[in-house]
Formats: structure tokens, C-alpha cells, sequence
């Protein structure tokens, strides 16, 4: 190869070089802003405002308590119900 070439992919091997620098130190910014708590409330804030933006009308639903004492008990009891899963 010339001398040209060489210079050339030298060249563009440091550009690449400084670009990937770059990119790393971006991405550990990034990585201490993430790092810091954020509330769950505020996530579901957000996630709310986003999908009301976007159009999802959100539906309210009645939370349903049951008297057994476990977990167990519960998740078979609602297995064997054949109510549909959604109400129209």
C-alpha cells in the first residue's frame, strides 16, 4: 500500500477513535442520571401522561378482596371461575 492509503486509514481510524471516546462518555452520563432514585410514583405519573397523550382512555376497575389466607387458595379459586376475563 501507499504511503497515501496509510495516512488516510490512519486518519480515519483516530476520527473513529475520538467518536467512540465520545459515545462512552455520553453513555456514562447517561448512566448517572439513571442512576438516581426515581419514585414509582412519578414512573406511573409519566406513564400515565404518556398514554393519555398517545389515546388510551383508562378504565377504572373495583379491587376485589378475598377472605382466604393465602395466596394459593386465591389463584386456584380464580383459575376454576369461568367468568369471562374482561367485561364488556
Amino acid at each position: 500500500m501507499s504511503d497515501d492509503v496509510n495516512a488516510e486509514l490512519l486518519a480515519a481510524v483516530k476520527a473513529l477513535t475520538e467518536r467512540v471516546e465520545s459515545l462512552e462518555g455520553e453513555i456514562t452520563s447517561i448512566k448517572l442520571i439513571n442512576a438516581q432514585n426515581v419514585p414509582e410514583e412519578v414512573v406511573v405519573a409519566i406513564g400515565a401522561a404518556v398514554a393519555a397523550y398517545l389515546g388510551h382512555r383508562a378504565k377504572r376497575r373495583q379491587s376485589h378482596f378475598t377472605r382466604s389466607v393465602s395466596w394459593q387458595s386465591t389463584t386456584r379459586r380464580s383459575q376454576h371461575v369461568h367468568a369471562p376475563l374482561h367485561l364488556r
